[in-house]
Order: C-alpha cells, then structure tokens, then sequence
C-alpha cells in the first residue's frame, strides 16, 4: 500500500515543480507576471522564488494534496484533482514561511528557517508571493474543457478565498494567545481556532476533490467535515508530539518557549486553576531562556504527570478514529444512494488508510 501512496505523491510532487522551474523560461514569466516579468531580471525573479524551493525541497507530509486526489479517485474522478495541488500545498506552505516569522522560529524541517536564511523581507514577500502563485493553477484548471461541474473558476476562487481569510483569523487568535500569557482560552475555543487555522485547508482539499470528480454539494460537504476533523485532530497530536518526543525538524518544548495554548496546557490550566500562577511563571522563563531552561521541562513534566498529554492524545485520537468512519466504505455507500456516482474500492481503501500512512 504504501508503494501506491508513494507513486500519488511523486505525482503531486512533479506537479508542484511545474511551477517552480529551477531557470524559468519566457512562457512561464508571461504566465505568471505578464509583459511586466520580462523586465524584472533574472536576479530578481532568483530572489523572488528561491526561497520557495528551498523550502518545498525539504519535503513535507504532502497530506492535503494526497488527501484531495485520493478523494477525487475514490469518487472516480480520476486524476482530475492533480492540477490543483498547488493550490492547496503552496497556500500551507505560504502560511509556515509566516508563521515562522511570528514565532521567531529558527528551525524548519529540520533546517534553519526561510527567514534565517534569506533575511525578513525577502522572506515575508516571497511567503506572500506562494499564495498567489497557488492560485495561479486556478485559471489553467478552469480552462479545461473536461472539468467537472462546480470546478469553474469562481466556484474553486470563492472557496479558496474563504479557506484563506479563515486561516488567517485562526492564526489571529492563535497568535493574540501566546502575546499574552496569562489568557485561558477555553478548550472549545481552542477547537475552534485548530477547526480555522487547520482545518480549513484539509476541507478545502476534500471539497475540491471531490467537486472535481463530479459530486454535488452536500456531499462534499460531508467529506469536508471529515476532513476538517482529521485536521483538528492532527494539530492536537503534533501538540503532544511538541512536548514528547519532538516534532521533526523543530525543538521539544519550543511552542512552551512561544507561548503556545496547546491543548495539554488547557486541559491543565483548567483542571489545575490553583496552579495556574506558576504555569505562567514557567511560560515566561521559557520564553527567555528557551527550550533548555529548568522552567520548560518542569512544565512538560508537570503536564506529563497530571494526565494532560494523555488526555489530548486521547481526544486526537479520537477526532481521527471519528474522520476515518466518514472515509469508509459504509459512509460513501450512503452518500452514493443519495447521489448517483460511483465508488472505486481500491482507492477508497488508500483514503481510508491515510491516517495511518501520514501518522
């Protein structure tokens, strides 16, 4: 099985370099800038992109992607999804190119971050520029004559657009938490900002793999909401892994040193109000002295032994199991007597696999 995972994501792969050529040519300027980009240089088109490739050559899960065409072939749809990868993978990886930068992170995929390598500016523009390169393979997938309905250009800008400015105020409440420590959000509120800054994109994956393959609406919309889950429920174990064995390419306990209201630290802070003072007192010290400081690991100690990073891995674990029976067979069944399309069992049991694959 995972050597057909591994064939769909060279496929992705090839897909997303179509739009990051090492030496652009002429054609690939106009299409992307217009008349204007044959007068910019070579040195400055360099400066724009490189910071892209540096970034995408350092792999990455490639889930959203994967996810959306697994759905589109278990909807029969073929490889109809594939020419939008982009949309979905350079939109995530615009957002880390940021994220990074407000975090003040130094490490990503386990090599110094954009912004320590190429400097704030370039970083901050090119960062920019990955989201409108996403959207770029909007209009040469519209233009296909053999696109499925609701894959018009409007339909898949609206929910892009949409996706978009809900990750960005996920990111906004993120962001406003860890500014200031001493705020407890509720753990519904965490959901919820996890459902934004998350989730949006993995149903966006969903919902356009599944429109590319000709299913309406209300059904994709039901794939989405599964998608969405997996997301959520994603976010919550990489939140555990944080302060366990460590996320790959970034420091255990860094989002302690950010200020991060993961959901261990929640679960904590609401069971545990009495103690809430010295939390904060920890959180700030790390925040000085980094992952390494005595404050940091008597925190992640702390949320060790009062339960609390059990019960978040518990509840990502859950989230996940939840996603996964509206992936599976019975679920699509049901969706197929409501709509008249087919289900292709080998690619439905990819999708239904996928969890575990990117786990």
């Amino acid at each position: 099985m995972n050597q057909e995972y591994t064939q769909r994501l060279l496929n992705i792969e090839t897909e997303l370099r179509r739009w990051l050529p090492v030496q652009p040519d002429a054609n690939w300027i106009r299409q992307i800038f217009g008349e204007a980009g044959q007068n910019a240089g070579a040195e400055t088109i360099s400066l724009l992109l490189k910071p892209l490739r540096e970034l995408l050559s350092r792999g990455g899960k490639r889930w959203r992607p994967l996810l959306m065409t697994l759905v589109c072939e278990t909807l029969c749809g073929g490889d109809a999804a594939l020419p939008l990868s982009p949309l979905v993978e350079f939109s995530h990886n615009a957002s880390l190119i940021h994220d990074d930068i407000e975090d003040e992170s130094d490490e990503r995929r386990g090599k110094p971050a954009v912004h320590k390598l190429f400097g704030i500016d370039a970083a901050i523009n090119s960062g920019s520029f990955f989201y409108f390169l996403a959207s770029c393979c909007i209009n040469t997938y519209a233009q296909n004559k053999r696109a499925a309905p609701f894959t018009g250009r409007e339909v898949i800008y609206k929910l892009w657009l949409e996706c978009m400015s809900r990750l960005h105020l996920g990111q906004a409440m993120d962001i406003n938490w860890h500014r200031n420590i001493s705020i407890v959000p509720q753990i519904d509120d965490y959901y919820f900002m996890c459902r934004l800054k998350t989730g949006s994109l993995a149903r966006l994956a969903a919902v356009l793999g599944a429109f590319t393959a000709g299913v309406q609406p209300e059904a994709a919309g039901i794939l989405g909401e599964a998608a969405d889950l997996t997301g959520v429920g994603f976010q919550i174990l990489d939140d555990v892994k944080n302060l366990t064995t460590g996320n790959p390419g970034k420091k255990r306990g860094d989002d302690i040193v950010e200020g991060k209201k993961s959901l261990p630290l929640l679960i904590f802070m609401h069971k545990f109000p009495e103690r809430r003072e010295r939390l904060f007192y920890c959180l700030h010290a790390a925040r000085h002295e980094g992952c390494e400081s005595p404050e940091a690991e008597e925190l992640i100690g702390a949320l060790a032994e009062s339960g609390a990073i059990k019960e978040a891995e518990e509840t990502g674990v859950s989230l996940l199991k939840k996603a996964r029976g509206i992936f599976d067979s019975k679920e699509l069944a049901r969706l197929k007597q409501n709509e008249n399309f087919a289900v292709k069992e080998n690619s439905r049991v990819l999708l239904d696999g996928l969890i575990d694959f990117i786990s």
